[in-house]
């Protein structure tokens, strides 16, 4: 268990900003991890102490109960669908319950590689040259993702919901674990795998919002344990404002994200995604940031 150091400070100011900008971009295809990354840097907080890394955790809390909220009926559905197919030979033959099966096997590889990688994950690749070749290297794999999916919906090829198997569950789960290097972006990551399995855009992104529960739930419940008193420093009152933050705003943008993709195509974010990268290059290598 990590011991808490007195130096590091949470505002309610800072908490603000932090859950505005942990809601705009959990869901959105751009890193929350990254943003998280480079607005606690803006805001003078050492990125890589253990209270803020955990806070980073705990913060997607906030963004996974809004994912509960907004898809409440639509979970609830699953799950029941799943209890009875455990059940029931005849329950076993409902998609519900093979796509509640591809949600719980796709939530498994990001689980176990995160706790073999965890002092990897929350030491070295906390360093914002890592966020700043991720958020660009990732960005071509979006947009190979994009063109597979124009080629697969000319040709009338595209797959939604109904046709959603367990193996794609496992695969977009498996790409998911390239989410746990910041700058990546765990949405960005699950959406282009679904679009490269010939899902739509719109059905990848709600698996990516559901693969997201267990992930997200997950790492936000153990970085709590695991650095409870490192946190008490930060206090109980900032913590709770930046979660109750980050709701409003996730929900907001689960929301938008949904229709946007209904007509949309990922490019705009592709597009964000690099120049934002190339601005932190140059910022990094100027000397204006300090990587840590």
């Amino acid at each position: 268990m990590i011991v808490a150091d007195p130096t590091v400070e949470l505002s309610y100011f800072q908490s603000v900003v932090l859950g505005i900008v942990e809601g705009l971009t959990e869901y959105l295809p751009v890193s929350s991890t990254g943003h998280l990354t480079i607005a606690e840097k803006l805001l003078g907080m050492p990125v890589d102490a253990p209270a803020v890394t955990a806070y980073t955790a705990l913060i997607q809390i906030g963004a996974i109960l809004a994912t509960f909220t907004y898809f409440g009926r639509k979970i609830l559905r699953l799950f029941l669908a799943w209890v009875a197919g455990l059940r029931s030979a005849e329950a076993r033959k409902e998609h519900d319950y093979q796509l509640a099966w591809a949600v719980i096997v796709g939530s498994l590889p990001v689980v176990v590689v995160a706790l073999l990688l965890k002092d990897l994950i929350s030491g070295p690749l906390r360093s914002l040259w890592v966020v700043a070749g991720a958020l660009i290297l990732w960005s071509v794999v979006m947009w190979v993702a994009e063109r597979r999916h124009d080629v697969l919906e000319t040709a009338g090829a595209q797959r939604g919901e109904d046709a959603l198997t367990i193996k794609d569950g496992l695969v977009i789960g498996l790409v998911q674990c390239f989410s746990l290097i910041p700058g990546v972006s765990r949405s960005g990551a699950t959406i282009s795998a679904g679009l490269m399995r010939g899902i739509d855009r719109v059905t990848s992104t709600e698996l990516s919002f559901f693969l997201a529960i267990p992930a997200l739930t997950g790492a936000g419940l153990y970085e709590t344990v695991d650095n409870i008193e490192a946190l008490k420093v930060l206090g109980i009152g900032p913590i709770i404002t930046g979660c109750v933050v980050a709701f409003i705003v996730a929900y907001a943008s689960i929301a938008w994200l949904l229709r946007f993709v209904q007509s949309n195509s990922l490019v705009t974010f592709i597009a964000y995604r690099v120049v934002l990268g190339a601005i932190m290059f140059l910022a990094l290598g100027a000397g204006w940031l300090t990587a840590t």
